[in-house]
This record gives C-alpha cells, sequence and structure tokens, in this order.
C-alpha cells in the first residue's frame, strides 16, 4: 500500500507498474488505479491475517480464498507485464505473497 502512496504521490516509478507505460510518475488515470489499488489490499490483508486468527477479526473464510486467487492473478500479471523492471521487482514478491498467503489458506 505505501508503493500505491508513493504513486499516488507522484513518485517517478510508472515504469514498476500498470505494464510500464509512464516512464515516470503516473497520470491522473493512472494515480486513480493507485488508489483504488489500496482498499483491495487492505481487504487482501485483513482477510488472510483473519484466517491466521489474528485477534480481533472473525471473517468468514470464504474471504481469505478470495484473496488468494486475486493475489495468484496479481503474480501472474506481474509476471506476464511487457514491462521488465515490473517482472523483476513484482514477478518475485507478488509470488512470494501468493505462496505465504496459500500457507495462511491451507493451515
Amino acid at each position: 500500500m505505501f508503493f500505491q502512496v508513493a504513486l499516488i504521490a507522484g513518485a517517478p516509478l510508472g515504469r514498476y507498474t500498470q505494464g510500464g507505460q509512464h516512464a515516470g510518475a503516473l497520470p491522473t488515470s493512472g494515480r486513480i488505479i493507485a488508489a483504488v489499488s489500496i482498499p483491495i489490499l487492505l481487504f487482501m490483508g485483513l482477510a488472510i491475517l483473519s484466517k491466521a486468527g489474528f485477534p480481533g477479526l472473525g471473517w468468514p473464510v470464504w474471504t481469505g480464498w478470495v484473496a488468494l486467487g486475486v493475489q495468484g492473478l496479481s503474480a501472474v500479471a506481474n509476471w506476464i507485464t511487457p514491462s521488465k523492471p515490473e517482472r523483476a521487482v513484482w514477478g518475485p514478491v507478488t509470488l512470494v505473497l501468493f505462496a505465504m498467503a496459500l500457507v495462511v489458506m491451507t493451515a
């Protein structure tokens, strides 16, 4: 989520997101996409934490499976993106996140 906040604030990281279509800061449309992704990422994290038994969270188990599915799609998207920097950074990161979420969901 901090990466998304940096994108919204104008950090010149366009090559590392959204297919790498922008070399510097994202245009307004890209920043809106970054803003929309924040609650999605928050939901995903809380859903997995709930399944892990984090105190105070009692979300239905299906929310964790949805989060796992979205994370899997994110991993695939980051491995097939045309942006080489995005593949190099986010491909491995999203794959590890998927693996960790899978461990929690199947434990």
